[in-house]
């Protein structure tokens, strides 16, 4: 049986990495660098192009758990992204471009996986192959009209990236170094603190800026554009991303009306993301705005936020709990375009269709680990046919079944799914040896 991955970003390279490491040979066919969609720049596999973070670590909360069950089955993004860590507090965050590069080098190194640069136009797998579609939420043209084609219909929303800026350019004796709740080390976010007077004057420019898109969009949102959040109510980016809770101004003694936290985009702490800041604004729009920040008054930013169209399928309508085609079980798709929301969710697919598409090859039963874990419950969110209005969906411990009797304390609740979720999927393990 022969098996091909189409797209090299964390569903792709997750897929062929499982494929591999079963002891098949996989054609991983990648587009860069003869093609790149309008959000990536690099040639490397796995390029994050919004945020930095990959969430929050620890095991009970939904993130944590999602990455602790990746790496029980064997996953290559989650120990790349450790290695090449930088301080967010309780989020694993990295290097973006030694994250690529990690993750790409250990996948030209597999001698399973061949690595072939070209456009795919087609999805017409032979009878002796099995294709496994992980080309992003950005897929191009003709390819995009193939899974049409494929599945019926797809639908589509808007992304949105942060702004960068040089860590040398933000004012630190305006800003501070701290964690909320004093998490994570002193320097893991630079807090740039507004008194309730600077709130409101960003907020009024910030909603009547001029943005880059006229029309109305649909966008996550965990990843809704910082303007149009400021227009839901004065107070909304307060309770958003510019909340102050857990941090103390040392200027004042005091808590800041609101706060913007800037995370280290690099190893270096060279570069900085601003948190939650995403953006449709035109770029000299973004300059003037969120130079009204305190701190940031002679920020040099080095990217502004940008908006992409993404697309994804109706999955629910088209695919099995094991991301196979309903109309042909040798296709699989992985990753946004299947609509799971996130980065690592998308990675977590990507596992499950890799391990999947080598089960099918040997004519065994899907694997497809129980509704109590996070990757599970993300299986058959995906694949529910009485879901009518399909949204993306990104880990939360509100898609798993409740543990009764009910915990009350959210943090006992919380380790407790968390704890039922790793040993089922301890004791389901066994079917994959």
């Amino acid at each position: 049986m022969k098996f091909t991955v189409i797209g090299a970003g964390l569903a792709g390279v997750e897929a062929a990495w499982q494929i591999a490491n079963r002891g098949y040979k996989v054609r991983l066919v990648e587009m860069k660098p003869l093609h790149f969609s309008p959000a990536h720049k690099s040639e490397m596999f796995c390029e994050l192009v919004c945020s930095n973070s990959l969430k929050a670590e620890r095991i009970e909360s939904a993130a944590g758990l999602l990455k602790e069950e990746m790496s029980m089955l064997s996953s290559l993004t989650v120990p790349c992204a450790k290695a090449v860590r930088v301080p967010a507090g309780g989020a694993l965050a990295v290097d973006r471009e030694l994250f690529s590069s990690e993750i790409t080098r250990r996948i030209k190194e597999n001698s399973n996986i061949e690595v072939v640069n070209e456009l795919a136009r087609k999805i017409e797998p032979s009878d002796d192959e099995i294709v496994v579609v992980a080309t992003g939420p950005l897929t191009y043209g003709s390819l995009n009209d193939e899974i049409q084609r494929l599945t019926g219909n797809s639908l589509s929303f808007y992304d949105a990236a942060s702004p960068i800026v040089t860590a040398d350019s933000v004012d630190m004796s305006v800003a501070f170094g701290a964690s909320r709740y004093d998490r994570g080390g002193s320097d893991d976010y630079i807090n740039c603190p507004f008194n309730k007077e600077q709130y409101e004057s960003f907020i009024e420019e910030l909603v009547n800026a001029e943005g880059a898109v006229l029309h109305d969009f649909d966008v996550y949102e965990g990843c809704m554009p910082i303007e149009k959040l400021a227009k839901r109510g004065k107070d909304a980016a307060r309770f958003g991303p510019m909340k102050p809770v857990g941090l103390v101004d040392p200027r004042t003694g005091h808590r800041p009306w609101a706060a913007v936290q800037l995370r280290k985009e690099n190893a270096k702490g060279t570069l900085l993301n601003l948190v939650g800041f995403q953006t449709n604004l035109k770029f000299p729009e973004q300059k003037r705005v969120f130079s009204m920040i305190p701190g940031l008054e002679n920020a040099q930013f080095v990217r502004y936020g940008v908006m992409h169209r993404n697309s994804f399928i109706n999955s629910p309508q088209v695919l099995n709990s094991d991301f196979s085609l309903r109309k042909n079980k040798n296709i699989f798709f992985a990753g946004q375009i299947t609509g799971v929301e996130g980065y690592m969710e998308s990675a977590s697919s990507g596992i499950l269709a890799g391990i999947n598409a080598v089960r099918r090859a040997k004519g065994e039963e899907s694997f497809v680990p129980e509704d109590v874990t996070m990757i599970g419950a993300l299986c058959r969110y995906i694949s529910d046919e009485t879901v009518k209005n399909f949204q993306p969906m990104g880990a939360n411990f509100g898609i798993l079944p409740p543990i009764e009797p009910k915990i009350r304390d959210k943090r006992e609740r919380y380790a407790a799914l968390a704890k039922r979720a790793v040993e089922s999927l301890s004791s389901s393990i066994g079917e994959l040896e």
